[in-house]
């Protein structure tokens, strides 16, 4: 049995084989439409989502499948005092499939060690969100037809960005990109992604603190919001939310052909100016992150059609 708790522990021919999969469910959606018939996911959100515990659901729905589950830990036994543990067990007893959200890094890969059913880690903590890194690689695919040959920046919160994290581990295994890392000093990314994956891997990058000096460089920027809910103090939340907002002023230095990608949700750090701009292509990335989870369902599933 298999669980997908961080973007590595898919290989490149496993990626490559999920995001064929959605492609072929994008271009044939009736053809899956009963392919979990009688199959059941359990939604386990232990943190607030919007857009990943919906886009689960739909892709189960989709699928011709049933979801059951909850959204918060106040509406779970969690609240009584049970443990991760437990209600992954009992969880198991009643679904085929487990997606889990929870603000502990490592509780998705302690359910998966117990339990009886796949787990999919939908998120923990600041740590990994391997479904996100999926529907980055399936939006960066169909944008640029091609998953290695770019220079991509990664704007904002990368410190506790775990979509950041998760996206540069995976993209790390493809050749010829480049990195180029925007944040202030506050929100560099962690020591270990420089050691452990850029220098280990001789990868190039660079570390700059303005989106100005290098966005005619880029092909693609990726763009995050600064996450109240890690940050410990209030003030250095609201010193750092306003660092960078990307708006049609920037976007004139930039390519013609450049993709804008978010994993939303989004507050200031990009202006609905540019929604419409056809280098917007964070609603896209949203809606790729359905067709991503239905690919990711069926391959965990072992379901073909």
């Amino acid at each position: 049995m298999k669980h997908l708790i961080d973007s590595t522990d898919l290989t490149v021919e496993e990626i490559d084989d999920i995001l064929d999969l959605a492609l072929d469910i994008i271009s044939d959606k009736e053809r899956y439409s009963e392919a979990c018939k009688g199959k059941k996911l359990a939604t386990l959100f232990f943190e607030p989502s919007t857009r990943t515990r919906l886009s689960f659901e739909a892709a189960m729905m989709e699928l011709g499948g049933n979801v059951l589950g909850f959204s918060s830990a106040d509406s779970s036994s969690t609240a009584k005092g049970e443990s991760v543990g437990d209600t992954v067990r009992t969880v198991g007893c009643y679904a085929d499939i487990i997606a889990m959200r929870h603000p502990k890094e490592g509780a998705p890969m302690f359910g998966s060690m117990v339990s009886e059913v796949p787990i999919i880690n939908a998120g923990d903590g600041g740590h990994n969100h391997p479904t996100q890194t999926l529907t980055d690689l399936l939006t960066i695919r169909r944008e640029k037809g091609r998953l290695n040959d770019f220079t991509i920046g990664l704007c904002g919160d990368l410190k506790f960005g775990r979509t950041v994290h998760s996206l540069i581990k995976a993209l790390s295994r493809y050749e010829g990109i480049k990195y180029v890392l925007i944040s202030p000093n506050e929100l560099k990314v962690p020591e270990y992604i420089i050691t452990e994956v850029f220098e280990k891997n001789n990868i190039e990058y660079k570390e700059v603190t303005t989106m100005e000096e290098v966005m005619g460089e880029l092909d693609i920027i990726y763009m995050t919001r600064v996450q109240k809910e890690r940050f410990f103090n209030e003030a250095d939340y609201v010193r750092l939310k306003d660092t960078y907002i990307l708006d049609k002023s920037k976007l004139k230095l930039a390519k013609d052909d450049l993709s804008i990608m978010h994993p939303l949700p989004r507050v200031n750090e990009i202006s609905t100016t540019i929604d419409d701009d056809p280098r917007a292509c964070y609603f896209r990335q949203a809606l790729n992150g359905k067709y991503v989870r239905m690919a990711l369902i069926l391959s965990l599933l072992g379901v073909t059609v």
